[in-house]
Order: structure tokens, then sequence, then C-alpha cells
């Protein structure tokens, strides 16, 4: 027999409790973010703002997309339960599982951007006419949000890595309101840090990932049904 009457809620379960297991949740995820993040984030707190220093800046940026590839996962599949809390271990378990197959996404896109950045960068210098320099803008964008579409994929699902970059592509089209509110939070992200400072959007790193993994549902939840048996 059940020892919880009919009707009563068991503890835990009640919107306070949920509040309070989100925040702890967030807590514990941001600080597992800024750990498995420093080893690239001091450095790139060290250098300059010249444009020769952007292919430093791709390499101190590898330790991020399994960072975020970890918060995305222990987000989605911690539940908010105050009983059966464990950030930590699900964060862990998403980082080593997924690992591998972000490298071989993440390293590609940072690459892309990086070249893309270069270019631009010196376009005054190598004389790029005006169309260029919008078509290497385009690029960079598709690039940026085909990346953040693929990082949630390859998180979540189990693909081959060349079906994960198509349905990275598909999926631009597909949802169109996936990659305008990444674009948005994007936009938002890079404000932080222009008013306040890099460090500022750091300790907001777990409710952007929040935000992303609440912007991306609409494709997740389609891969899911079309696509899993």
């Amino acid at each position: 027999m059940s020892g919880v009457a009919p009707g009563v809620r068991q503890f835990g379960a009640g919107p306070l409790s949920r509040a309070a297991a989100l925040v702890h949740t967030l807590l514990v995820v941001e600080l597992l973010l800024v750990a498995t993040t420093l080893p690239g984030l001091v450095p790139l707190a060290l250098l300059g703002r010249d444009a020769s220093n952007l292919p430093l800046v791709a390499v101190c940026l590898v330790p991020v997309g399994p960072a975020l590839s970890a918060a995305l996962y222990t987000l989605c599949h911690q539940r908010l339960d105050l009983t059966d809390l464990q950030p930590a271990t699900v964060f862990w378990r998403g980082y080593r599982t997924n690992l591998g197959g972000v490298l071989r996404l993440w390293v590609p896109v940072l690459l892309w951007l990086t070249v893309l950045a270069v270019s631009l960068a010196n376009r005054a210098a190598v004389g790029l006419p005006p169309w260029w320099t919008v078509l290497l803008v385009l690029v960079a964008v598709g690039v940026t949000l085909g990346g953040a579409n693929a990082l949630m994929i390859v998180t979540l699902f189990r693909f081959r890595t060349r079906d994960v970059l198509r349905l990275a592509l598909h999926f631009l089209v597909r949802t169109p309101g996936v990659p305008i509110g990444t674009a948005v939070l994007l936009v938002a992200a890079a404000g932080i840090t222009a008013v306040f400072s890099d460090a500022v959007l750091a300790l907001l790193g777990s409710v952007l990932v929040l935000a992303l993994l609440r912007i991306g549902a609409p494709m997740i939840d389609t891969i899911r049904r079309d696509f899993t048996a």
C-alpha cells in the first residue's frame, strides 16, 4: 500500500519545491560551467583585443562546447524533484558521454568562424568589396545558428555526425522560430558582454543555457517525434 493518501501531494512535487529545485540545479550547473571552461576563460581574459589574436581566441573557446553540452544535458534530464536532485552527477555523465561527438562539431565550427572573422577583420587590407563582406557576415550567422542547433542535437540524441549536421541545417528552415530565438539570445549575450563584462556573461551561463533549451524545444520535440523510434 502507498503511504500517501489520495489527493495529497508528495513532498518535492509542489510549485515552490520545483522552483527551489530549479534554482539549486541552475546554481550547480553554473559552478560546473565555470569550472569546466576556466582553462580557456583565464587565458582568454588576458588576450588583447586585436584581430591577430582571433586564432588564440578560438583555441581558448574549445572547452566551452563540451561544457555547454553538459549543461544542456543536465537541464534537460534533471528531474525537478527536491527528493532526487543530482545535477552534478547528471552534468558529468553528459560531459563524458557527449565529449567526442561535441568536439567533432564544435572544433570545425570554431575553425570556420575564425577564418570568417579574420577575413572580416582584414577586409580593408585585402580590399574586400562590400557585397563580399555581406556574404561573409551571412555565412558567419548561418554557421553560428547551425552550430547552435547541432550542439543541441548532438547533446540530446544519438545520430551520426553527418546526420546531426543535416538535421541542424534542416531545422534552420523547418522551425524558423528556433534560429530567430537563438539569434536574439546571442545578441543579448553580446549586449551583456559589451555593457558589463565577460565575467558577468559567464555568471549568467546556466540561465542562458536554460533559455537556449527552451528556444530549441520545438526542434527537439519534432526530432523526438519524427526521427527517433
